[in-house]
């Protein structure tokens, strides 16, 4: 039986999920925007690089690993709070791969690429309400392996290394 506290715990961290979770579903960006040319970004290849880490240490540290652990099947131990975490994880892995695709549009180099990699990048919008609410599936965890493998290729295509960097999980509640 769960405590008052930890069902207060849980409703603020589904709300903050479920804000971050919706922050990035209002814009009207599309696959086809990589495609188009956009003006220079400054630093792009050090955006590039640091917000695709902050991606992959994210998903890896709050969803693939946990994932393949079974912490998310039912009657694990601790998988309320693994799910909220993995939630949030997803919302902030979406984010940052937005910001990191964003970068890549403003280098003519890193642009090119970038194709493959946004259609599927747009299969994580929802990911963060599947896995708080546990129905991700293998196919969901997946799509997340794919994203950042292909923006670790990208990067080392072009003479990048992305390193995967763990956020906080403040920095998840921040987005």
């Amino acid at each position: 039986m769960r405590s008052p506290l930890g069902r207060a715990l849980l409703a603020v961290l589904t709300a903050c999920m479920l804000v971050l979770g919706t922050a990035g579903c209002n814009e009207d960006k599309t696959s086809d925007a990589v495609e188009q040319s956009k003006d220079p970004v400054k630093f792009a290849k050090t955006k590039f690089v640091l917000h695709s880490g902050l991606a992959a240490g994210a998903s890896y540290r709050w969803i693939v690993k946990p994932y393949r652990e079974g912490k998310f099947q039912s009657g694990a131990d601790g998988r309320t709070f693994a799910l909220v975490k993995a939630g949030l994880a997803g919302a902030f892995t979406y984010h940052e791969v937005k910001k990191a695709l964003d970068a890549a549009q403003g280098d003519p180099t890193l642009s090119k690429a970038l194709v493959p990699i946004t259609a599927v990048a747009d299969k994580l919008r929802d990911l963060g309400g599947k896995l708080s609410g546990g129905n991700a599936t293998d196919a969901d965890v997946n799509d997340v392996g794919s994203v950042i493998d292909g923006l670790k290729s990208v990067g080392t295509q072009n003479g990048l290394t992305i390193e995967d960097k763990e956020p906080s999980l403040s920095q998840l509640n921040s987005g």
